[in-house]
């Protein structure tokens, strides 16, 4: 694999250069595919190694890689070195980069790519990851409770998934949790609602869609009538004070809406191993109003609101409310005490929130309050957020809930499968369309950078050509159809030779980069490193299936060519699991 070529070609190079090799494998890439036929496999670029130096002393690149490339020699791992611009190339051995690359694919399974010496300097975490729709927490998804599950919770479930995937997969200690709103003065409207306009036998047949439209009904009779609004405002306080009545109430909401949430979660195929809420802070938020009061840091507006001024300037933009008029607590004054508890709980070397970026003035105001209560470890807490879908719409008009997003993916899925003369015969026709639609919805969402926003589009979602989920998806089935009609027979052994062809030269050589392509995503967490790493793969993989043919081909010719293919559909389920994403089989 990749790291066997590197630590050989940093071991020559340490002794020309009297640099440890540790220290130059980061600088040494594999690179990119190219159309030109002989390219190197592996580049040094001499600018990594002139950082310290100031501009007006560096020595022109160019002559710097070439004095480099004289000093060295080729060897039996290493055919040919040459320069580029700034860059010194090595060319690997072809039947050793043939023999090496598959057996190191087939032999690591799952975990290719992450055994990479890349990886050696991080150290294992505990990490928590949150899903707000290292031990490493993380948070993410957090749907309101008593309201459908909307399709704006899509993407920080998906984006929390896959960070967790990857944080998992480098060997870090996860926890996944999801922040439920299931606390806050929503609840006091939802309460007074359901009082005014509920129906039992509704929400028993219903209870989220029921819920919504309560919900709906009692916002638009608070706007118009202040009694409403009051009731609302003092049924929260019921909650707040614990009054075993509207408790009960609200447990019921939150068991209801909780149950069909785990229902969209399966379809997704996400799991968390928590299932947390802003309701499980209510008592802890007071004790961080005691606390922040004990530091100096709270202070009392005319309003009767509580604030904290996070610039001790007074200006207005910094100023953080913990508290309202009444008592009660807030988003922020539950962030702060979720936060501490979470410490307590997990010790955790890393906090990841995903969230929609309007959420980013929030966090930060919530890490730099835990900062300035004494809470070093704030640093350690970290917002990921992301931009927002826009134009997402079904035939019937605009969307609200995910699952009629979900629902329609798997229809127009199997009209689509329907359609196509190729398609298989399928055991269960419905959930591999499911599978497939939603690699179309993860590829499209995670294309570009996360904080973009983007336009949804049905069209492109569905194509089966071209740079998609579906694609990867074909792509996949089609390798995995291979393996089924010449695996048995052809899989013991296999003949470097037999596999000198461009094409075949071209996906090892694409092969080599994936542990860079893992450790770019564990650096910035954007997943769209690898969407287009296993989109090359599987344009490539396009190319060698019409030209690598592997039925009549002489057996040792055969043999090898399935192992190609083999590893490919290996590596291409490796990404595709990180992203999310389930392979099919057959479609």
């Amino acid at each position: 694999m990749a790291c066997t070529f590197r630590r050989s070609i940093a071991s020559q190079l340490s002794k020309v250069l009297d640099i440890p090799p540790e220290n130059l494998i980061k600088s040494i890439s594999a690179v990119p595919v190219s159309k030109k036929e002989g390219v190197a496999d592996f580049q040094l670029s001499v600018d990594s190694l002139l950082e310290n130096s100031s501009d007006h002393l560096r020595p022109d690149n160019q002559d710097q890689a070439k004095r480099l490339a004289a000093k060295l020699k080729c060897d039996t791992m290493v055919s040919e070195i040459s320069t580029g611009q700034g860059t010194v190339n090595f060319k690997i051995n072809r039947e050793l980069l043939t023999k090496m690359v598959l057996q190191q694919v087939i032999e690591d399974g799952s975990k290719y790519g992450l055994k990479s010496e890349l990886f050696s300097s991080l150290p294992q975490k505990k990490v928590v990851v949150e899903f707000r729709n290292v031990t490493f927490a993380i948070c993410y998804s957090s749907p309101n409770v008593a309201k459908k599950f909307h399709v704006g919770h899509l993407r920080s479930t998906i984006i929390g998934n896959f960070i967790a995937n990857l944080k998992e997969a480098l060997g870090h200690q996860v926890t996944r949790i999801n922040y439920l709103g299931d606390w806050g003065m929503q609840f006091g409207l939802l309460g007074t609602g359901f009082q005014l306009f509920g129906y039992e036998e509704k929400l028993k047949a219903n209870p989220l869609q029921h819920l919504f439209e309560v919900y709906v009904q009692v916002n638009k009779e608070a706007a118009d009538d202040k009694n409403v609004a009051k009731s609302a405002q003092e049924f929260f306080q019921r909650l707040e004070l614990g009054e075993v009545q509207a408790l009960s109430l609200w447990q019921k909401f939150r068991d209801l809406s909780i149950a069909e949430y785990i229902r969209i979660y399966k379809r997704l195929g996400i799991r968390f191993d928590e299932y947390s809420g802003e309701s499980f802070y209510r008592e802890k938020s007071q004790e961080v109003l005691k606390l922040l009061d004990s530091k100096g840091l709270l202070q009392q507006t005319t309003k009767g609101t509580a604030v904290v001024d996070l610039s001790g300037k007074g200006d207005p933009s910094s100023v953080c409310t913990v508290m309202r008029s009444d008592g009660t607590s807030l988003y922020a004054t539950r962030d702060l005490a979720a936060a501490i508890d979470r410490m307590d709980k997990y010790n955790f070397d890393t906090m990841i929130y995903v969230t929609d970026k309007g959420q980013k003035k929030h966090f930060q105001q919530v890490f730099q309050m835990l900062k300035i209560m004494g809470y070093d470890w704030a640093e350690r807490c970290q917002h990921v957020p992301f931009g927002v879908v826009q134009g997402m719409k079904t035939r019937r008009g605009d969307v609200t809930f995910l699952e009629d997003v979900l629902n329609e993916l798997q229809l127009r899925m199997l009209q689509n499968m329907a359609s196509i003369k190729t398609t298989k015969e399928l055991e269960n026709p419905q959930e591999t369309a499911e599978r497939v639609g939603l690699a179309a919805l993860i590829i499209q969402d995670f294309r570009g950078l996360l904080l973009s926003d983007y336009q949804f589009s049905w069209d492109r979602v569905f194509q089966s050509r071209g740079d998609t989920g579906v694609f990867l998806q074909y792509t996949h089935a089609r390798l995995h159809s291979l393996e089924e009609t010449f695996g048995c027979g052809y899989l013991n052994d296999f003949n470097t030779a037999c596999l000198q062809e461009p094409s075949s030269i071209s996906i090892l050589q694409h092969l080599l980069r994936f542990d860079e392509v893992l450790y770019r995503c564990s650096q910035d967490l954007q997943p769209r490193h690898i969407v287009s790493y296993l989109l090359t793969l599987s344009h490539l993989a396009a190319v060698a299936h019409k030209t690598l043919q592997i039925k009549d081909s002489p057996p040792d010719v055969a043999g090898a060519r399935l192992h190609l293919f083999r590893a490919v559909r290996s590596v291409l389920t490796n990404g595709m699991k990180l992203l999310g994403i389930t392979p099919v089989s057959r479609m």
